[in-house]
């Protein structure tokens, strides 16, 4: 069933099928040893991870214009969420060619994207500041939701991990996208005067509540999870955005949330992109699993 369930996240109906597992022995953007895999493994980091990266975007009033006005968050947010998965899942595990195939595509998505926020300032979605910022908000959800709710990283892992980022980072066209850990607290630091409250971020969190992302028990801990992605905006952030303790975890619920995440790192998902890649390169399709 969990099996299922993490399939559904990125898979749509009429929608690509990526074979993970193929061409046999083409390498990824990211290695088998990176912290890049041990992450992106984790179907509970990702999903939280995910939300709080988004919640930072939708914080910046010209990438929130262009995601809300020219995607499908409102009308159709779990097709959205999916094909986000994918691209996340091919960027880090896809054989390179294939990834460098569906970033190209998306690219060209970003240079039809244009328009003028409710304020009246110009955008574009290839603004490599814009890009720079949402590469940054990915990078920061995904380690902070694994070393917090799975498995604590250290400095120099989650340096590495920023690192790790910069050749995807650049195809995508965020050639000053952080490669430290350092280099995202400046980001944010710079960032943090253009970031403002807005009722968008509050409709996106209200759709997080309501879409049901996945089948069966796995649907009972949504409203934890997306409380836990709100515990992570940093909390400078949190104060603009007017998120208040409301939307932060209640008791108890961080700790089931790390047991729920811990027993999905330690179990081999067949059939999974992790373990295909894994297979692809060689290895174990659990090898990533049994690394601690």
């Amino acid at each position: 069933m969990l099996s299922r369930s993490v399939r559904n996240l990125i898979e749509t109906p009429g929608g690509p099928r990526i074979d993970f597992s193929a061409p046999v022995g083409e390498p990824a953007l990211a290695a088998p040893d990176s912290v890049s895999w041990r992450v992106f493994k984790n179907p509970v980091a990702l999903f939280v991870g995910g939300v709080t990266a988004v919640i930072l975007e939708l914080a910046e009033p010209r990438v929130r214009t262009g995601v809300w006005e020219h995607s499908s968050f409102r009308s159709d947010p779990l097709t959205r969420l999916k094909r986000t998965g994918l691209a996340a899942m091919v960027t880090v595990y896809g054989a390179r060619s294939v990834a460098e195939t569906m970033i190209a595509g998306i690219g060209r998505q970003h240079a039809r994207v244009a328009g003028v926020t409710p304020g009246g300032e110009a955008y574009r979605a290839s603004d490599v500041a814009l890009l720079d910022w949402v590469q940054a908000t990915a990078s920061f959800g995904f380690l902070e939701a694994y070393s917090a709710l799975v498995s604590p990283l250290g400095a120099a892992e989650k340096d590495r991990f920023y690192a790790e980022a910069q050749p995807a980072a650049r195809r995508y066209g965020a050639t000053g996208a952080p490669t430290s850990r350092a280099a995202w607290e400046a980001q944010l630091a710079a960032m943090l005067p253009r970031l403002e409250a807005s009722d968008i971020v509050l409709e996106f969190l209200t759709l997080m509540r309501q879409t049901k992302i996945a089948p069966g028990p796995v649907s009972l801990l949504q409203r934890p999870l997306i409380r836990a992605a709100v515990g992570l905006v940093p909390a400078e952030v949190r104060e603009v955005l007017g998120l208040g303790a409301e939307w932060l975890p209640r008791p108890m619920e961080l700790p089931m949330i790390r047991l729920a995440a811990g027993l999905a790192d330690r179990l081999p998902l067949p059939g999974a992109p992790p373990g295909d890649a894994c297979l692809r390169m060689g290895l174990p399709g659990d090898w990533l699993y049994r690394r601690r």
